[in-house]
């Protein structure tokens, strides 16, 4: 039934049904990807092995902020990988010190671990604040406890499924007991306060915008409010931005919109333009000092290239105002697609260019997705009905207009 149902959409990209054949015959079934075959990504654009052209509206869940293939970026990389590309932690290198200090000028951090995917963050970040808690705070042996927030998505490691209220993520691979997780609802200030009263509660972690969740904006004051009582209980608060940050939300911490600080930030994702896995926690002293040779680490964190790649990307960002063009654009795109609401879709949401639709019951965005790839350009839905909008950052007014044609006209085709 799913080689049949592919085939038969898989005319999105003409000629692809043989790609997905392989795919389905050879890979794990671990992902539903929309039908197209993709071969070659530029700017704001993405090409399939028919030579049909595409905008790009989810830009690898936020991994090109800069755009596909940036030439700046990929110069760096390529020059850099001509004289050293790894040495592991065993040896110093030239580049990682400076690189660490960038990322703690960039974003207002004493010290910085440099990683490699997203998740390994968010589990190094789940390591220090433990750690922490027992050295710092003075927890009880093995009493510590990490709260989260329900539709929380972070990753697929063990620890990311134990923390998730989602069946599809944790189903069959327990057993989880032991790790101390507490989920509470998002956005919920009372339920956050009689979590983090419990004296062994070492860290909250949570998103500042939920992504995989569909766009989910917490209230106005949550971060504000969240700051305050992670300090009034002596409690590590841990932003996870890696799709919210670097511009994404329309600031380059997507915690700046009320001013907030949290004690440790992971980020990931656009940190290498989306050339190769790199991530990063940033944190305050007292925090990452708990970690001693021997306690952490990563062959390929922090190596030559990861850091060539990060100080380019970061360039890019900086040097293309990208953060101001997100915060930009978003306000024209959630402007202009709110007269949609009433008709198809019942909500829009979202800030910067990190922007979400949803569909009214009955229709599903996965249907929409299709008639968007048709017509042009690729978004990705997230629940049966919610879809996420999250373009590029260099996306200009012209482009973003056309792109809202092509949206519009596929809402009205799916009445």
């Amino acid at each position: 039934m799913l080689r049949t149902a592919i085939r038969k959409i898989s005319s999105i990209t003409k000629g692809g049904e043989s790609y997905i054949e392989k795919e389905l015959n050879y890979g794990a079934n671990n992902y539903h990807p929309l039908p197209v075959v993709l071969c070659k990504g530029e700017g704001m654009y993405l090409w399939d092995i028919s030579g049909k052209r595409y905008y790009d509206f989810l830009a690898a869940y936020s991994a090109v902020n800069q755009g596909h293939c940036h030439p700046k970026i990929v110069e760096a990389m390529i020059s850099q990988a001509k004289i050293l590309s790894i040495t592991s932690r065993a040896f110093h290198n030239n580049l990682l010190g400076e690189t660490e200090e960038l990322l703690c000028k960039t974003f207002g951090f004493d010290k910085a671990l440099m990683m490699n995917s997203g998740v390994e963050a968010g589990e190094s970040a789940v390591k220090i604040a433990r750690r922490w808690g027992y050295e710092v705070k003075g927890i009880p042996a093995n009493q510590a406890r990490i709260v989260f927030c329900s539709n929380n998505f972070w990753g697929r490691t063990i620890a990311a499924c134990a923390s998730s209220d989602d069946p599809e993520r944790y189903k069959n691979f327990g057993p989880f007991a032991g790790l101390n997780f507490q989920i509470i609802p998002y956005d919920n200030v009372d339920a956050l306060e009689q979590a983090l009263s419990n004296k062994n509660v070492a860290g909250f972690i949570f998103e500042p915008i939920q992504g995989e969740a569909g766009v989910v904006v917490p209230s106005t004051g949550y971060y504000t409010k969240v700051r305050e009582l992670c300090t009034k209980y002596n409690v590590l608060m841990i932003a996870d931005e890696i799709q919210t940050g670097i511009g994404r939300a329309g600031k380059l911490l997507c915690l700046e919109w009320e001013n907030v600080k949290p004690d440790i930030v992971t980020l990931a994702k656009s940190l290498s333009g989306g050339l190769m896995p790199i991530s990063a926690v940033l944190a305050k002293n007292e925090a990452m000092q708990v970690l001693i040779p021997g306690s952490h680490g990563s062959t390929f964190g922090g190596n030559p290239m990861a850091c060539r790649v990060v100080q380019a990307s970061l360039s890019v960002v900086k040097d293309e105002k990208l953060v101001e063009n997100s915060e930009k654009m978003g306000q024209i795109f959630r402007n202009r697609m709110s007269t949609l609401i009433g008709g198809q879709v019942s909500e829009v949401r979202g800030k910067g260019l990190m922007n979400a639709f949803v569909i009214k019951s009955g229709k599903g965005a996965w249907d929409l997705c299709v008639k968007l790839a048709q017509n042009g350009l690729l978004a990705k839905p997230t629940h049966e009905n919610i879809i996420r909008f999250t373009p590029p950052l260099i996306i200009n007014e012209a482009q973003l207009n056309e792109c809202m044609d092509i949206i519009i006209k596929a809402v009205n085709e799916l009445q």
